[in-house]
């Protein structure tokens, strides 16, 4: 199985990824004796939505409790912006969605910046017309099976989308990249297909394929914004927790995702925002490491 790289947006320097649960995507996408037949079931069963409910109440459980202090040490977790030290969390998945400690991280920019909304490894496609990067083996992302709603797809075909993909190592709680009023957020259900850059190389289409949420934010510097969260393979949980009646302030906390891997997608329509330039000079279409609070780019308007 081919490594995965990634750019670190704060050192500028290419690394290679650790992987959480390695031996797990090794049988799901790598290649080894009667691994098309392993493969192909594994997937099939990995995407079942109660299989990663039984694995979410397993992270939920007291016993999970004393996984967290040794995965803090094997993947270098900054314990220093934690609200909790790593023995007050009652189990895994408490320290999965963590809060961080108030004062830990500032919001960058001024009234006319939009922030990254949530820790993660990032794929940025500045317009979606004609980025040839968002084809995978022939194969465009479509942008209407993906927020069922063939009117509102029309608004974004030629504008930004934001991909942020949260691994299990990352905070995972996700905020608002901008101030706005929140329209009523929609259930798609769907399977709970892993979300790696290995998958998505071999089907860019899983993000459609997968339960996701997708919340339209009308805001007053950026236009309207579509924000989704799209469940993957152990998140069976998209949990909301801003209140849908307020308006809403950057930074403000949107959700959390329950134990997993999974993702983030923003859409902003044509000219409403330029991204910083260091997010989009990325020749190789690698993800780029980015942290809650850093600069996402500036409105046009």
């Amino acid at each position: 199985m081919d490594p995965i790289y990634y750019i670190d947006r704060k050192t500028k320097q290419k690394h290679q990824e650790k992987i959480y649960g390695y031996r797990f995507v090794y049988l799901l996408y790598g290649q080894y004796p009667l691994s098309g037949i392993l493969n192909g079931a594994l997937k099939f069963l990995a995407k079942l939505p109660f299989v990663s409910y039984l694995y979410g109440k397993l992270q939920d459980s007291k016993y999970s409790k004393k996984k967290v202090v040794p995965f803090i040490k094997d993947f270098s977790i900054n314990t220093d912006e934690m609200e909790k030290k790593p023995h007050q969390f009652k189990s895994f998945n408490d320290f999965f969605y963590r809060k961080l400690k108030k004062g830990s991280r500032s919001l960058e920019g001024d009234t006319k910046s939009a922030i990254i909304p949530a820790d993660g490894r990032y794929l940025f496609v500045p317009n979606l017309s004609s980025n040839d990067g968002f084809y995978i083996k022939g194969k465009r992302f479509s942008l209407s099976e993906f927020l069922g709603d063939e009117a509102l797809a029309n608004r974004y075909q030629n504008g930004v989308m934001v991909i942020a993909r949260l691994c299990p190592t990352d905070y995972h709680r996700f905020h608002f990249p901008c101030s706005g009023i929140a329209e009523k957020p929609t259930l798609i259900n769907g399977y709970l297909n892993a979300v790696h850059l290995i998958s998505l190389k071999n089907n860019i289409n899983v993000f459609s394929e997968n339960k996701r949420m997708i919340t339209v934010l009308n805001t007053e510097k950026f236009g309207q914004v579509v924000y989704a969260e799209v469940g993957a393979v152990c998140v069976g949980s998209i949990l909301h927790t801003f209140d849908q009646e307020k308006v809403f302030k950057k930074g403000d906390e949107k959700g959390y995702f329950a134990f997993g891997g999974s993702s983030l997608v923003l859409l902003f329509e044509k000219n409403r925002i330029e991204l910083a330039q260091d997010l989009v000079d990325n020749p190789d279409f690698l993800e780029v490491k980015c942290k809650f609070g850093q600069i996402l780019g500036k409105a046009t308007r």
